[in-house]
């Protein structure tokens, strides 16, 4: 483009730049083909002829217009939609027609108008043939600027509505032409229709547009001969616009800023696209941080319940201490020689008040616990599956569109996990599990055995006493004996039979209390291992995608911003 100059040179090499790196991000992000394709070409519009693109219903008189436009019939004419492809009309020496691709037709003519503009007619907005509409759209990216041709026998319906809207969408400019006004009777009949486009028109493009109220059939016959009703026809307005008030430095400018507009369109688009995704994965990392608040709660709180269940063994161990600390006090003593001589009797007494039934009681207290813990970690596991699963509904059947690899089938992962969840919880054998917990803890239970060892150290006590007496039976011997052991073996013997108890007792209670608390740990910790394990495919696709949303969703806001920023420079820009 030698018609630019050096800040338009430079300013049109920050353009390529920025919308090329957009458009490697937008197949990264895998956006639609039709929308990368778009970007695409208006990139290469870039080297291009400054394209003007005519729109509208067909029967409008678009082709008339551009007849009109040329001075020449050129393109056909008539009440059914005519125009079938999308011609591009280029300047040429000779009349000729070649085909560019399967809907694009190109067209050569010797007029001047179209040594610097080429002039494009597309097929009918309301046509039929609804590809017709479909070609049109996917050139709209394309243009440099817009005429939009309504008629004056029905100006701006609603389907022309609907078809500017998705132009201004693409930041384009548009000029509006009312055609076929010599069909009206008055002035003020066109003053109202005129009235009633701008209006319409303003609402619909947020903007006030340049409105041109044109005979095309009155120009055309005028450059062909009947100059008389040039002035009538109204369109030396619109064509000095087009070659003088557009002019060569407006046009630049228009052809800069129209593949921004595409970029901004998209990137702004699909800005709010992943907008979209990243508001319904909140939901998602909101039950997934529940989750796992709960399963921390849960740890705490099993924690603390386990330890009021162990106060109950520890009560049980207390008690037989006790026991134990009375039984010695009364049998160990000078008054009861007589029953300390008799072995058996003191092990079977010892065993019955002292021992008593505590195997037992630490044997239903331990399995108390067992049946506590292993329920409690089944309830748990259970809830937060179910939890997961409830949050399915809210969401049900609903999918996060269809870019690239993010096939968010919610329903079917959540179920995926659920049949997880039914799987673990019908090969629970709890009866195995306690069993596993339990043959540990009877290892330390079996620890009361050796309390016996009371016992034994009073048959020592009591062999030593039985040696003793046999050795010499005089009664001046016995007397001295008995004295003996009153004032100092007894004593001894109790205050060591009482502490040889204290320590084996705290022995046992430290054992116990470490083997279940062992076991319980491993157990709350392999029940948890089992709810990650479990939700660990849905957590981890949530947390990834919503990383890679994220990232999307920001680098399109910033592209956003740099091509408003780019605008903002092209617009204030000078030759």
């Amino acid at each position: 483009m030698d018609i630019l100059s050096k800040t338009q040179k430079q300013l049109l090499t920050q353009e390529r730049d920025l919308l090329n790196r957009l458009r490697l991000s937008l197949a990264e992000y895998g956006i639609k083909e039709e929308d990368q394709a778009a970007l695409t070409e208006s990139i290469r519009q870039l080297d291009d002829f400054f394209l003007l693109v005519v729109v509208g219903e067909f029967n409008a008189g678009k082709s008339a217009f551009i007849n009109a436009l040329l001075g020449d019939n050129i393109l056909a004419e008539g009440v059914t939609p005519t125009t079938t492809k999308v011609n591009i009309l280029r300047y040429g020496e000779e009349k000729e027609k070649s085909s560019l691709s399967e809907n694009v037709e190109g067209l050569t003519f010797d007029a001047d108008f179209l040594k610097e503009i080429s002039i494009v007619d597309t097929p009918g907005t309301n046509a039929i043939i609804r590809e017709h509409e479909e070609i049109t759209s996917l050139f709209i990216p394309r243009s440099d600027l817009i005429l939009f041709v309504t008629s004056a026998d029905r100006p701006f319906t609603e389907s022309e509505r609907i078809f500017l809207e998705k132009i201004r969408s693409w930041g384009k400019k548009v000029v509006l032409v009312i055609n076929k006004i010599d069909i009206l009777q008055s002035p003020e009949a066109l003053e109202e229709i005129f009235d009633f486009v701008a209006e319409n028109a303003k609402t619909t493009l947020k903007t006030t547009p340049d409105i041109f109220p044109i005979s095309a059939k009155q120009a055309l016959n005028a450059k062909q001969g009947n100059p008389e009703v040039w002035k009538e026809s109204r369109f030396e307005a619109l064509e000095s616009y087009i070659v003088t008030t557009l002019d060569q430095e407006s046009r630049v400018q228009l052809k800069l800023l129209n593949p921004l507009g595409v970029g901004k369109h998209l990137s702004n688009q699909y800005a709010e696209f992943f907008d979209h995704r990243l508001k319904l994965l909140q939901g998602d990392l909101d039950l997934i941080k529940d989750v796992e608040d709960q399963v921390i709660i849960f740890r705490k709180d099993m924690l603390e319940s386990f330890q009021l269940r162990m106060s109950d063994i520890v009560k049980v161990l207390l008690e037989l201490e006790q026991r134990g600390e009375d039984f010695f006090t009364e049998y160990i003593r000078l008054g009861r020689i007589l029953d300390l001589l008799k072995k058996e009797k003191i092990q079977k007494d010892y065993e019955e008040m002292v021992v008593a039934d505590l195997p037992a009681q630490i044997e239903q207290k331990v399995t108390a616990i067992i049946d506590w813990l292993v329920d409690a970690n089944l309830r748990q596991w259970q809830a937060i599956t179910s939890h997961i699963s409830e949050g399915r509904q809210k969401h049900k059947g609903r999918m996060v569109g269809d870019i690239g690899n993010f096939i968010y089938d919610r329903e079917r992962l959540i179920n995926s996990i659920q049949k997880e969840a039914t799987r673990v919880v019908e090969s629970y054998d709890k009866t195995r599990e306690a069993d596993q917990i339990a043959r540990s803890a009877q290892n330390a239970v079996a620890a009361t055995a050796a309390i016996s060892a009371g016992a034994v150290g009073l048959g020592t006590l009591v062999t030593v006493l039985a040696t003793t007496m046999a050795a010499d039976v005089t009664g001046i011997l016995l007397a001295g004996a008995m004295a003996a052991l009153g004032l100092f073996i007894i004593p001894t013997r109790r205050r060591n039979a009482k502490k040889d108890m204290r320590v084996k007792v705290k022995a046992m209670r430290s054992q116990l209390t470490d083997s279940l608390s062992t076991h319980f740990n491993q157990e709350i910790e392999r029940g948890l291992q089992e709810i990650k394990d479990t939700i660990a495919p849905y957590t981890r696709f949530i947390r990834s995608e919503n990383e890679k949303n994220h990232l999307a969703h920001q680098a399109l806001k910033n592209y956003y911003g740099e091509i408003i920023n780019l605008t903002n420079q092209i617009e204030s820009s000078e030759k």
